[in-house]
């Protein structure tokens, strides 16, 4: 019964080695992934674990002989557990691997799946060994005595449970004592506590696998790379921002445009639609002259855009609004303030007040 038992178990522990060893064989350049690299340290694990585990129960098998034989059924009833379960586990990695498709790495997706499920048949392996293991040990919980309380000890507090600190007393104190004075300052022996030292590993480990994905596998951006991104994306948001704020001007909230390209569109505007009245250097022919210290209706820029955008009817100016958009009607009223002072030959004579 023994020897058929560990033919059993042996047939169905080498069920993953071929697994095993087409996931092994991987392509030189998928080796430089980091999931792969992961996903092999793991299943070298489980292997190691199972092997660990086989060992123990061979021994097991050996030192109860004598109930294995009695309980022949149950035995073999285990074995049909570990069976079954290394067939539904495959048939699940075999569903998954149909279904899902590995996009957060580089490796093929033969490759990632037939890992994962290398894993989960040795996770698997592991469970039912550790049952078998339990059986055959009858290994059973047993409550943990209570300890007992020492009579004038100090209670431990959670937050000293958490630091790995203990309070001292004067005898304590001299024990924990470095024999370092420093103006009658000693040094104890205070160790950095657990949460520390363990959040400073992970930062180390973080900070190779960060280093490795972005320098060496390129597998993630860094943080200049990053940096680009975002700023790239934010110069199409203020774009975007710009191109509707163009649209959002009128006589209250109109400023100077001071970019020349502004300028240079709003002299061609001029010179195409206001030129007839105010002629092209804006020294005025049927309209007044727009290069002096006069104005009929108002020279500041609000002014002047609010008198472009309504147009004054009974001076026969029409209304621009429905032929320029706000932000065209902003460049031909700080064109039009770019010619004060100018004086051009042939000057129409000053009309209205002086601003």
């Amino acid at each position: 019964m023994n020897k058929q038992f560990i033919q059993l178990l042996a047939g169905s522990l080498l069920c993953s080695i071929p697994a095993f060893a087409d996931g092994g064989a991987q392509a030189p350049s998928e080796l430089s992934d980091p999931v792969a690299l992961v996903l092999l340290v793991v299943a070298g694990g489980l292997l190691l674990a199972i092997a660990i585990l086989g060992n123990a129960v061979l021994g097991a098998m050996d030192i109860f002989r004598e109930k294995m034989k009695k309980d022949a059924g149950k035995v073999l009833l285990a074995i049909g557990v570990i069976v079954l379960t290394l067939l539904s586990s495959s048939a699940m990695a075999q569903e998954a691997t149909s279904n899902a498709s590995p996009y957060f790495t580089r490796l093929s997706q033969t490759s990632f799946y037939l890992l994962v499920s290398v894993i989960i048949l040795e996770l698997a392996v592991v469970i039912s060994l550790l049952f078998l293991l339990r059986y055959l040990v009858s290994i059973k919980r047993k409550r943990k005595p209570a300890k007992a309380v020492v009579p004038g000890k100090p209670k431990v507090s959670w937050l000293e449970k958490i630091n790995n600190t203990k309070t001292v007393d004067a005898v304590a104190e001299a024990e924990e004592d470095m024999g370092h004075d420093y103006d009658g300052i000693h040094e104890l022996n205070n160790p950095t506590p657990p949460w520390w030292k363990w959040g400073f590993v992970f930062t180390v480990c973080f900070g190779i696998v960060y280093f490795w994905r972005t320098e060496i596998s390129h597998s993630a951006p860094s943080q200049l790379e990053e940096l680009a991104v975002a700023e790239e994306k934010a110069a199409i948001a203020k774009q975007e921002y710009l191109k509707k704020a163009a649209n959002n001007i009128d006589e209250n909230n109109v400023t100077m445009l001071t970019d020349p390209a502004d300028i240079a569109a709003g002299q061609k505007m001029f010179i195409s639609n206001c030129a007839p009245c105010h002629g092209p250097q804006g020294q005025g022919v049927v309209g007044p002259n727009l290069t002096d210290d006069y104005w009929l209706h108002g020279g500041k820029l609000n002014e002047v855009f609010k008198t472009i955008k309504y147009g004054v009817a009974d001076k026969g100016m029409k209304s621009w609004q429905e032929d320029f958009s706000p932000k065209q009607l902003a460049q031909v009223a700080c064109f039009i303030k770019t010619l004060h002072g100018t004086n051009p030959p042939n000057a129409k004579e000053p009309q209205g007040e002086k601003e």
